[in-house]
C-alpha cells in the first residue's frame, strides 16, 4: 500500500494552505467575476429581448389592427361606389326607359294621325274610283 512520507505530507499540506488564498484572490475571485458579469450582461439582454420581443408584438397587433381597419374601409368604399353605381344605373335606365315611352308614344300618335289621313285619302280615293267604275260601266257620268 501507499503510504506517504509524513515530511512531504507536511510540506503539501502547508503550500496547500498557502496557497489556496493567493488562488482563490488571482484566479478564482476574478474568474467568479467575470462568470457573475457575464451571466448578468447575459440577463440584460434576455430582458431587453423580452422587451423588444414585446414591442414587436404590440407593433404588429397595431399594424394589423390599421391593416384590417383600411380592409374595412376599402370595403365600404368600394360598396357605396357600387350602390352608387347601381343607383345611377338604375336612374339612367328609369330616364331612358321613359324618354322611350315618350318616344313610342309620340311614334304611335304619328302612326294614328298617318293612318287616319290614310283612311280618309283612300275613302277620298275609293268613292272617285267607284265612281269611275260606275260611269264606265253605266257609260255616263255619276255624280
Amino acid at each position: 500500500m501507499l503510504v506517504p512520507d509524513p515530511k512531504t505530507l507536511g510540506i503539501l499540506v502547508v503550500l496547500f494552505a498557502l496557497l489556496v488564498p493567493l488562488v482563490n484572490r488571482l484566479l478564482l475571485k476574478p474568474t467568479l467575476a467575470v462568470l457573475d458579469a457575464r451571466s448578468e450582461r447575459t440577463e440584460g439582454v434576455r430582458r431587453r429581448v423580452s422587451h423588444l420581443a414585446e414591442s414587436v408584438r404590440s407593433v404588429a397587433s397595431r399594424y394589423e389592427g390599421s391593416i384590417q381597419e383600411v380592409r374595412q374601409s376599402a370595403e365600404n368604399a368600394r360598396r357605396e361606389v357600387l350602390e352608387g353605381a347601381r343607383r345611377d344605373a338604375a336612374s339612367r335606365l328609369g330616364e331612358a326607359r321613359a324618354r322611350a315611352e315618350a318616344e313610342l308614344g309620340r311614334v304611335r300618335d304619328e302612326v294614328a294621325t298617318a293612318l287616319g289621313s290614310a283612311r280618309q285619302g283612300l275613302r277620298a280615293q275609293a268613292e272617285d274610283l267607284a265612281r269611275e267604275a260606275a260611269a264606265r260601266v253605266l257609260g255616263r257620268s255619276v255624280s
